[in-house]
């Protein structure tokens, strides 16, 4: 079990452990021994952070760690999480740390760590540093204040790929609203949307260091549909702090999730001959109604555990170039190793461009399966489809719901709570299943 890394990298509040000085200058330690390692020569890094006021303190410290082991570190500046992934890549660096709490407040901050191949580390990777972080033996390397070197280059070289995606002037004639959340879409997104054709409005987009995600963004999407139906645009695209996510609100103001840009870029892809083995990968928590449509569409629906690395891992599987998540995290494989939010915003563009319909038609037809999700407080955590008393009744219920929905179980990661999730085209039949799978759980193995 991982003590520091989380699903998406390490996440904590700036300055407080494990994001204090000193514990991120052992992370750059670790990680330059590791590379050397795995590499056999002194480890060259990317770093990049979004807007949040504690990025550039904790780039030094990375910096310095690296540097303490024989390691170097090169400044992208403010980019896109899947910017500094594509630098990583494209210029041939060891590895790339991006500094970025993704869509939380500005308090916090984080360390997501690529390959050189442009992907977050493998699970046994970061067991590795962080034995090293945790290794009390080890020094705490110093303070010793020598800046990375900076490279606009890298930052210019993401912007001309995206540009790259359709041809110039694809989206003229339509109206769009950008919220950037006052993160690292900023400087970058409007200028491409713009040189697609697209007019453009935004909105958070004025970076203070602390407003980043601040009631605007991804998970703030009321300010944005507002603006869209205001000012009679025909979209609105929302990013996260560090634009790795995208989500989209029609012209009435309604939410695009996940799940439909899935939907229309897969059913696009599939209509063009472009979506290898006619598979899309998805997480466990994607709507039933998705896994449905897109069969209807001869389209195999194949589930991963939440987090983008492990939507990867399963397209790489699967040979699947279209995956991805509910929050907005999307990846076009043949495009880009990660989700990448401006990317998406591209491609969802790109796609209505050819539809037959209007989104809102489309959002019309689309009708989610009611959804229950319960907890129940546990005193152990044994595989629930392999114990002898509650196996029995999950496995009932899947069998009742076979065709017409399904069941999730798993494990908080944090608190001793076991989550039952039921989703199926009846919402008596969804209550009644979740509540006798809840109350088996809690006979057997409750708190």
């Amino acid at each position: 079990m991982k003590h520091l890394f989380g699903t998406d990298g390490i996440r904590g509040v700036a300055g407080v452990a494990p994001l204090d000085r000193e514990t991120v200058r052992s992370f750059g330690a670790a990680l330059a021994d590791v590379l050397a390692g795995a590499r056999g020569h002194r480890p060259r890094v990317a770093l990049g952070r979004d807007t949040r006021e504690s990025g550039p303190w904790i780039r030094d410290a990375v910096t310095e760690g690296l540097a303490s082991r024989g390691g170097s570190a090169v400044d992208a500046g403010v980019i896109p999480t899947p910017g500094l992934a594509h630098a990583t890549r494209a210029a041939g660096f060891d590895a790339g740390v991006m500094i970025s709490a993704s869509h939380n407040p500005f308090e916090d901050n984080g360390l997501k760590v690529f390959g050189p191949d442009g992907v977050k580390l493998a699970d046994a990777a970061e067991h590795r540093i962080e034995s090293l972080i945790l290794d009390a033996s080890r020094p705490v390397p110093a303070a010793t204040g020598a800046p990375a070197p900076e490279d606009p280059s890298l930052i210019r070289g993401y912007i001309a790929k995206l540009e790259s995606v359709v041809p110039a002037g694809r989206f003229r004639g339509l109206r769009v609203v950008l919220d950037c959340a006052n993160g690292a879409a900023c400087a970058l997104a409007p200028g491409v949307f713009r040189h697609l054709g697209a007019v453009v409005a935004t909105i958070g987009d004025s970076p203070d260091g602390r407003n980043i995600n601040l009631g605007c963004g991804s998970l703030h999407l009321d300010g944005l549909a507002a603006k869209v139906r205001e000012g009679g645009f025909d979209l609105g695209l929302a990013f996260d702090g560090d634009a790795d996510r995208c989500l989209a609100v029609d012209r009435r103001g309604r939410v695009v999730d996940g799940d439909h840009i899935l939907f229309l870029a897969g059913r696009s892809l599939k209509r063009r001959a472009s979506l290898p083995g006619n598979s899309v990968v998805a997480t466990i928590m994607s709507n039933f109604w998705l896994e449905k449509r897109l069969g209807d569409e001869g389209i195999r629906l194949h589930r991963a555990p939440v987090g983008d690395k492990y939507v990867l891992e399963r397209m790489l599987e699967e040979d699947a170039t279209l995956g991805g998540e509910q929050s907005g995290h999307i990846i076009f494989r043949d495009l880009s190793t990660t989700g990448d939010g401006i990317l998406t915003g591209i491609m969802l563009l790109h796609t209505l461009k050819d539809e037959a319909e209007p989104l809102e038609a489309i959002l019309d037809g689309i009708v989610p399966y009611p959804q229950v999700l319960l907890n129940v407080r546990v005193r152990e955590k044994p595989d629930l489809r392999a114990h002898v008393a509650i196996g029995p009744q999950v496995a009932a219920v899947e069998r009742e719901l076979t065709g017409r929905g399904r069941v999730v179980l798993r494990y908080s990661g944090t608190e001793p709570l076991a989550r039952v999730m039921v989703e199926a085209d009846d919402e008596g039949v969804v209550q009644s299943a979740a509540e006798r799978l809840a109350a088996v759980i809690r006979e057997h193995v409750g708190a």
